[in-house]
C-alpha cells in the first residue's frame, strides 16, 4: 500500500504530529486516556503501513459497546448503565449510537428533558438530526401542538411533517402558515394524507384559484400522473374541466390529434396539451406526429424553444423508427435540428454503413461547441483515413490521433493503439496534505464513522461519513478520500474525488481491493484480474452492500435469479444475503462473467455488454447488423447510451488496473477486433 502523506517523509510528517498534538493536548484528552494512544491512534489512522494496528486502539471499548448493545436489547439496565458509565469515562466515541438506541424506544413517553440533553450534547450530528426529526414526528402523531411548534426545524424535516408543524400552528392561531400551503400543494405527485388537514384549511380560506387548479393538473400532465391529474380536474370550473377532459382523452389516444376539432382552439392552454401528445405520438408513430405539428403549428403560436424541442424529439423518434432518409432531409434543413445528439445518431448510423463519405458529411454539422470534443475528433480522422489517400490527410490523421493519445480516456486508448504509442497513465495525487488529516481526525464525526466500521456498522458509518461531506471544503473532502481509502472503504474514496472532481488520482479512484477473491476467481475462470476489477469498479465502485434499483446485490450487482442458476450449476447453495460477502460474490460474478465470454467468442466487448445489458439484447443487435464491423464501430453504434458508456468505462478501466497491479494490458485484445 503506497502511503498516504506523499510529500512529507516519515520524520516529518512525526514532527508534524508532535506538534499538532503539543497545541491540541486539551482536545487529544477528550479522545483517550493517554497521550501514547492518542499518538498511536492518529498515526495508525494516517500512516497505512501501520494500518494492522488500529483494530487495538479502541478493542477493549469495542466490546464493551457491543456487549452494552446486547444488554440494552435484553432490558439488562443496570449492566448497561455500568458499562455505558465505564464507555463515558473513556470518552468513546461511539456513545451517542449507545444513547440513542435507549432513548429512541421511548419517544412516545415524552421524555423532554432526556430529548433536550441529547440534542445539547451531541447536535450538530448525523444522529442528533435523526433523533430530532423522529421526535417531532411522534409529537405530532401525539398531537402536542405546542411541543410540535417549539421542535420542528424546517432545515431537518420532509413534508409530511412540514404539513403537520404548519397545521399545528394554524391551530394555535397563526393563520399566516396557510401561505406556505401553495407551495405544498402545487406539486406534480400526491402529498401525503397528513398534509389533508392543512389544505383543507387553506382552502376553506379560499386560497385555491382556478389558475392554480390548472397549474397542478398540467404539472401532474406532464409528469405522467393521469390518475391524480383526472381527480384535480374535478375541482375545476365547468369550462376548465371540459378543456381538462379533452387533455386526457388525446393523452389516452394521441391518435386524436388528427381528428379532435377542440384541439384547435387557439386558448394558450392547448398548447402545452398539443406538444406533449405529439411525443407520446411520436412514440407510436413520428411520421404522424411529424404531419400533426406541421399542422397544429399553423393554429397555434408555438415559441421558438417549443418548436425546437418537439422537432428534435420527433426527428430522434423517425430515426429510431426507420426514416432515415426523412431524418437526413429535416435534420440537414431545420439548423435549430443540428444538435449533438441528432446529428450524433446520423453519424452512428452512417458508421453502421461503413459509409465513410456520410460519416464526414454529418460530422460536418455537428455544432461548434461539441465538434471538437474527443470523441468527434477521434471519428473525424478516422473518417479521413478511411476515405483520403492523400500523404497529407493521412497525416493529419496520424496528427489528430498522436494529440488524442495523451489522453487517459476511451477514445485516447483507442488512438494510442492507431499510432502505437504508450496509454496515457497520468497519476496526480488528491490535494491534500497531513495536517487537513490530522484536523479531520479531530471531528467526532470521523472518528465515529471509524468504529462504526470496526464494529460492522457500515451504514451508520456511511450516514456519518455523508453527513459530514456537507460541512467540508474541497482539501477537506480530498483528505477524507485519502482516510477513506486507508481505512479499506474504498466506495467512499471515489466518492470524494467525485465530489471534487479530481479525475486524476488513480490510486483513489481504483482501488485495489479482495486482490485474492480476484485472483482466486482469475484461477477458476481464466478471466484476467483486471477485467473483473473493472467490471466491479463499473457495477458497484467496491460498495458490497449496494443493491441497485432493480435488486441486483453486491460488488459484482449479481441479480438474485442469475447468482441462483450460477450457483446450482458450480453445486453451490447461496442465500439473497451471501451476495453482500465478497468472496462470494466475485466468485458467482466471475462464473457468469466467464459465460458471457464463452457465448460470446472470447470478445470482451460483447461480452461486457451482455453483463449490462442482457446476452439476449446483444444477440438481436448482432442479428440486426448488417455486416462485420470494427470494434470501435460496433462501440459507438450500440443503441443504448447506458450500454455504450459502460462498456467503454470498462476497457479503459481495465487499461488502469493493469497499470495499477503492474499487469500491463492491451487496450483491444486480438479476440476483440472485430464483430462479426
Amino acid at each position: 500500500m503506497i502511503p498516504m502523506v506523499r510529500n512529507s517523509t516519515e520524520r516529518e510528517f512525526m514532527s508534524e504530529l508532535h506538534s499538532w498534538y503539543n497545541t491540541t493536548s486539551r482536545a487529544a484528552s477528550n479522545l483517550v486516556r493517554h497521550t501514547n494512544l492518542m499518538a498511536i491512534m492518529l498515526i495508525c489512522l494516517i500512516l497505512p503501513d501501520h494500518a494492522n494496528a488500529q483494530s487495538s486502539d479502541w478493542s477493549d471499548e469495542r466490546q464493551l459497546f457491543q456487549q452494552a448493545q446486547e444488554a440494552l436489547a435484553a432490558r439488562e439496565m443496570e449492566q448497561f448503565n455500568t458499562m455505558r458509565q465505564q464507555l463515558a469515562e473513556a470518552n468513546y466515541p461511539l456513545l451517542p449510537y449507545l444513547d440513542y438506541a435507549e432513548l429512541e424506544p421511548r419517544l412516545g413517553s415524552l421524555p423532554f428533558e432526556d430529548v433536550d440533553k441529547f440534542l445539547a450534547d451531541y447536535q450538530p450530528s448525523y444522529l442528533a438530526a435523526r433523533l430530532e426529526r423522529q421526535w417531532v414526528a411522534t409529537l405530532a402523531e401525539l398531537d402536542q401542538e405546542q411541543a410540535l411548534i417549539r421542535y420542528f426545524n424546517p432545515d431537518n424535516s420532509y413534508t409530511q411533517l412540514t404539513c403537520q408543524a404548519l397545521l399545528a400552528r394554524h391551530n394555535q392561531g397563526d393563520a399566516s402558515v396557510l401561505d406556505q400551503a401553495p407551495a405544498l400543494w402545487n406539486v406534480a405527485r400526491s402529498q401525503p394524507n397528513e398534509c389533508d388537514p392543512l389544505f383543507d384549511a387553506w382552502m376553506d380560506a379560499d386560497g385555491l384559484t382556478p389558475e392554480l387548479i390548472w397549474e397542478r393538473f398540467e404539472k401532474n400532465m406532464q409528469a405522467g400522473n393521469r390518475n391524480l391529474a383526472s381527480y384535480i380536474s374535478t375541482l375545476m370550473p365547468v369550462d376548465d374541466k371540459a378543456l381538462a377532459d379533452l387533455w386526457l382523452n388525446v393523452d389516452r389516444r394521441p391518435e386524436r390529434l388528427a381528428s379532435d376539432a377542440g384541439l384547435e382552439n387557439t386558448d394558450p392552454r392547448v398548447r402545452p396539451m398539443i406538444l406533449r401528445s405529439l411525443r407520446k405520438l411520436a412514440n407510436i408513430d413520428a411520421a404522424q406526429a411529424l404531419l400533426q405539428l406541421n399542422h397544429y403549428r399553423e393554429i397555434h403560436q408555438f415559441s421558438n424553444s417549443e418548436m425546437s424541442g418537439i422537432q428534435r424529439y420527433i426527428a430522434l423518434r423517425l430515426l429510431f423508427q426507420g426514416f432515415v432518409v426523412e431524418t437526413e432531409s429535416l435534420i440537414q434543413n431545420t439548423p435549430t435540428l443540428q444538435t449533438d445528439v441528432l446529428v450524433g445518431w446520423l453519424i452512428r448510423d452512417a458508421l453502421a454503413d461503413l459509409d465513410w463519405q456520410r460519416v464526414q458529411k454529418w460530422l460536418a454539422l455537428l455544432p461548434d461547441e461539441t465538434r471538437n470534443s474527443e470523441r468527434w475528433r477521434y471519428w473525424r480522422a478516422r473518417a479521413t483515413q478511411a476515405i483520403s489517400s492523400d500523404e497529407h490527410s493521412q497525416q493529419q490523421s496520424l496528427s489528430t490521433f498522436q494529440e488524442l493519445a495523451e489522453s487517459r480516456s476511451y477514445y485516447g486508448y483507442l488512438s494510442a493503439d492507431r499510432v502505437d504509442e504508450p496509454y496515457a497513465l497520468t497519476h496526480i495525487p488528491a490535494p491534500t496534505d497531513a495536517s487537513t488529516q490530522l484536523a479531520l481526525l479531530q471531528r467526532p464525526s470521523v472518528q465515529r464513522a471509524y468504529e462504526l466500521l470496526q464494529v460492522g456498522e457500515e451504514i451508520n458509518a456511511r450516514n456519518e461519513w455523508r453527513y459530514l461531506q456537507s460541512s467540508l471544503n474541497d482539501h477537506e473532502v480530498a483528505a477524507s478520500g485519502v482516510l477513506a481509502k486507508n481505512w479499506q472503504w474504498h466506495r467512499e474514496s471515489i466518492q470524494a474525488m467525485i465530489r471534487i472532481q479530481h479525475w486524476d488520482d488513480l490510486e483513489l479512484r481504483f482501488p485495489v481491493a479482495y486482490l485474492d477473491s480476484y485472483d482466486q476467481a482469475f484461477q477458476d475462470t481464466g478471466l484476467d484480474t483486471t477485467y473483473l476489477y473493472a467490471i466491479t469498479r463499473q457495477e458497484s465502485a467496491f460498495m458490497a452492500d449496494v443493491v441497485s434499483p432493480v435488486g441486483a446485490r453486491g460488488l459484482m450487482q449479481l441479480m438474485p435469479g442469475t447468482a441462483g442458476d450460477v450457483s446450482r450449476n458450480l453445486g453451490l447453495s447461496v442465500s439473497r444475503n451471501d451476495l453482500f460477502e465478497p468472496s462470494i460474490n466475485i466468485r458467482l460474478g466471475s462464473e457468469y462473467l466467464s459465460q458471457m465470454i464463452e457465448s460470446f467468442q472470447d470478445n470482451r466487448i460483447l461480452a461486457t455488454a451482455a453483463y449490462n445489458a442482457g446476452p439476449n439484447r446483444v444477440r438481436q443487435w448482432l442479428r440486426d447488423q448488417a455486416q462485420t464491423l470494427p470494434a470501435d464501430v460496433w462501440v459507438e453504434t450500440i443503441p443504448f447510451l447506458e450500454t455504450r458508456q459502460y462498456v467503454q468505462n470498462v476497457l479503459v478501466y481495465a487499461v488502469i488496473y493493469g497499470h495499477r497491479l503492474g499487469r500491463p494490458q492491451a487496450f483491444l485484445q486480438p479476440s476483440d477486433l472485430e464483430i462479426p
